[in-house]
């Protein structure tokens, strides 16, 4: 895969803002990195413009400190607790992010899809994983070594950039959904979590929600019981906004719970 090559005064700004990442994400001292365990990475894929990058095939370039690993349904990836020292991201299925309290009350944090990064809080130097992570459905991922990752940061600005942007996203879903927790109902809330799992504003054509998702689930993510979203759930079915058909099918529709008042 080829792609147009970058001019030197981008090139440039790439590379500037690749140092100022590692300088963000870094708690090592560079000069602990020896050649002799870190032969030096360049692909061509680097030199691609930021929307060609695909982070599946540019990690399946990296070889050391890469591991593709199959999870079934319902399989614990890492637990909360768990010494934080790899990242990962989702080539295929879905994961779920818990968190459990110390009365043990459990609360779904996220869902996350293909395409997705997952457990980064250890470039930020956490020593232990705060959440939990399950595979809600049978899952493909890459393991991602922190200090595999760091070095791509470093010598890839195209990748850092696209891992940047990534984090950026996320960041911005965080505070829409605590926006969301604290000023809408639960009908509302409800609404937004379906047309998120069903990766509306992401995907051209409805998505159909993981089979068997269940109301326990849902009442998880959006923060209430059981009995208010099985009464929403038929609710928007009667209203044509969703079809259950051998999962959940979104309709553009149900966008129109998020505007009225």
């Amino acid at each position: 895969m080829t792609g147009r090559k970058l001019s030197s005064e981008k090139q440039a700004s790439y590379q500037s803002k690749a140092l100022h990442i590692s300088s963000e994400f870094l708690d090592m001292d560079p000069e602990r990195h020896d050649a002799k365990y870190w032969p030096r990475m360049t692909f061509k894929t680097a030199q691609l413009p930021l929307g060609h990058l695909d982070p599946s095939n540019f990690l399946a370039k990296v070889g050391r400190g890469i591991a593709n690993k199959s999870y079934r349904k319902n399989r614990v990836i890492f637990a909360q607790g768990d010494v934080c020292t790899t990242l990962f991201f989702i080539k295929k299925g879905k994961v779920k992010r818990t968190r459990v309290s110390a009365k043990g009350k459990e609360a779904i944090v996220g869902i996350l899809g293909a395409n997705d990064f997952f457990g980064e809080s250890c470039m930020a130097g956490l020593p232990r994983r705060i959440v939990s992570a399950i595979a809600m459905t049978d899952c493909v991922v890459i393991e991602i070594e922190k200090r595999v990752m760091i070095r791509i940061l470093r010598e890839n600005p195209v990748f850092a950039e696209r891992f940047t942007t990534y984090l950026l996203n996320r960041n911005v879903q965080i505070e829409e959904a605590l926006l969301d927790q604290i000023l809408n109902t639960s009908e509302k809330r409800l609404a937004r979590a379906l047309l998120l799992l069903a990766n509306f504003g992401v995907e051209v054509k409805p998505d159909l929600i993981v089979t068997g998702m269940s109301q326990e689930t849902l009442a998880a993510i959006v923060g209430t019981t059981r009995a208010r979203v099985n009464f929403f759930m038929n609710k928007f079915r009667k209203l044509g906004l969703l079809d259950y058909n051998g999962g959940i099918q979104i309709h553009r529709s149900l966008r129109t719970v998020l505007r009225d008042d």
